[in-house]
């Protein structure tokens, strides 16, 4: 089931929360609505399941008009990040509460509700636990419950609000791989929103990255993270650093000195500008001519690298460099840094 959301807008107590937003997920596809607090990823996927009413746009489902129609009718599964799993009921009654409220015209038999209930705990990889009870069930087994009890519908859409945001970090790493083999396996149409970057980028075939309402750039995981197309982008998605410059004629200035790098973008005309770099693409160096010079502030380990804080120019403005561990620099130390890669943005 594709779905094209077409010019909308949601507005809660004349406080904007989408501003003109227009969307085309293809039929199959799994979607990430990435943005951080107040972004509007979250309206945006109650306005797919039919939760809230639109102020102006379209949503389609095919090619059905679903602008007005009811959650039932539109036919969704919907995930919350607190399972919402009723604690009285067995697991199996739990995954098949949807079918067993139907109206009786279209309501499967007991046993047949039954068996489908049972279908989905292989599927979810959960087999024998139908008797227990949620507060018999780990917080990742519970959410994998909630999985299956919306998908035990034959929903035409499959929707996720933050599904894996009370998990702690092993068991939504795990999860995440999970629901990525079962999106494969199933073939729903899919639209799940997050926080997470890194969550976005290892699950979805297209990241639609949101701010203040608006969309800011859909892509896939490699395009959104090595062309993004805002400063918002850069700073959002990974570790970033930005460093005020200048193009004067062409070059990059920074701190009145000219760095030796080409500017590469035509668009950014001469004036204030902003230079965007990541950790990792930022190397020590001998050789001063054209570098960028800094003082070493601190170090900390991260994994299998260590980041260097340093300061550098005269507003010593902060950079972060990732080094590799058995590198020995001392605080207070001067180094030479040259970019290897970085993202150029008028600042005008």
């Amino acid at each position: 089931m594709d779905i094209r959301i077409q010019k909308v807008s949601k507005a809660f107590d004349r406080f904007p929360a989408l501003h003109d937003v227009s969307l085309s997920i293809r039929s199959g596809e799994l979607i990430a609505l990435l943005g951080p607090s107040g972004s509007g990823k979250t309206t945006l996927l109650r306005l797919i399941a039919g939760l809230e009413a639109l102020d102006a746009g379209r949503i389609h489902f095919g090619d059905t008009d679903a602008s007005h129609l009811s959650v039932q009718e539109r036919n969704v599964g919907f995930v919350f990040q607190h399972y919402a799993l009723f604690k009285h009921m067995s697991v199996l009654d739990n995954i098949g509460f949807g079918l067993a409220v139907r109206p009786w015209r279209t309501r499967p038999s007991g046993a047949e509700i039954h068996r489908r209930a049972e279908a989905l705990l292989e599927l979810i990889q959960l087999p024998g636990l139908g008797h227990r009870f949620p507060a018999q069930l780990s917080g990742g087994q519970r959410q994998r419950i909630a999985l299956a009890r919306a998908l035990a519908i034959e929903p035409r859409v499959l929707l996720l609000d933050e599904p894996f945001g009370a998990l702690d970090a092993k068991v939504r790493k795990d999860l995440r791989r999970w629901l990525r083999e079962l999106h494969d396996e199933t073939g729903h149409t899919t639209v799940f929103v997050t926080h997470d970057q890194e969550e976005a980028m290892e699950l979805a075939d297209r990241v639609v990255v949101m701010s203040n309402g608006r969309i800011e750039q859909i892509g896939t995981a490699d395009e959104i993270y090595d062309s993004p197309a805002s400063p918002f982008v850069f700073s959002f998605i990974g570790a970033s650093n930005a460093l005020k410059v200048t193009i004067e004629y062409g070059r990059i200035h920074h701190a009145g000195q000219p760095l030796a790098l080409p500017k590469g973008d035509a668009a950014v005309p001469d004036g204030p500008a902003k230079l965007y770099l990541r950790p990792h693409d930022l190397r020590l160096t001998d050789d001063g001519a054209g570098a960028i010079r800094g003082i070493v502030t601190g170090t900390r380990r991260t994994s299998g690298t260590r980041l260097l804080e340093i300061e550098v120019g005269p507003q010593r403005e902060r950079l972060e460099v990732e080094v590799p561990v058995s590198a020995t620099i001392a605080a207070r130390e001067t180094v030479t840094l040259r970019p290897e890669r970085w993202q150029l943005y008028s600042d005008a």
